[in-house]
């Protein structure tokens, strides 16, 4: 099985994330599925399927790489709470979920998880526009 985080051309990959661009340790992508706006994931750049399978440096730089992802969220979205995931059943690479989350809202008081749950696609032109403002916001 290929891994749609190594594989730049993988069809999946493509169906479901859009790529931002590249920090030092990970790239950035906005998730397809927007039913909570802003939502993006943070792939490590090397392929490890644990965090433990890090080093020490990877382990450091990923988890900048994601306080700064998480930095430019709030500044675009002033979510209430950041809700962070990582899981890796069905993709098995370390990946982290970042999920603005809002009082009152969708799952407010629960962890995320799109089962069961209509996807919210945008318009084309609607993810241009957020994947320029996460570009600004990360300086990349």
């Amino acid at each position: 099985m290929s891994c749609m985080y190594c594989d730049e051309q993988s069809e999946r990959r493509h169906e479901l994330l859009i790529e931002v661009g590249k920090l030092p340790h990970s790239t950035v992508f906005v998730l397809k599925n927007q039913n909570h706006l802003g939502r993006v994931v943070v792939a490590l750049n090397c392929h490890r399927q644990e965090v433990y399978e890090m080093t020490e440096e990877e382990r450091n730089g990923y988890f900048a790489d994601v306080a700064r992802v998480s930095k430019a969220v709030n500044e675009l979205y002033h979510p209430d709470k950041i809700n962070y995931g990582i899981f890796g059943d069905g993709v098995p690479h370390v990946h982290m979920h970042i999920v603005p989350k809002y009082k009152d809202q969708l799952q407010w008081g629960h962890f995320f998880w799109d089962k069961d749950l209509p996807e919210v696609t945008l318009s084309d032109a609607e993810y241009q526009e957020m994947v320029e403002k996460y570009r600004k916001a990360l300086g990349i």
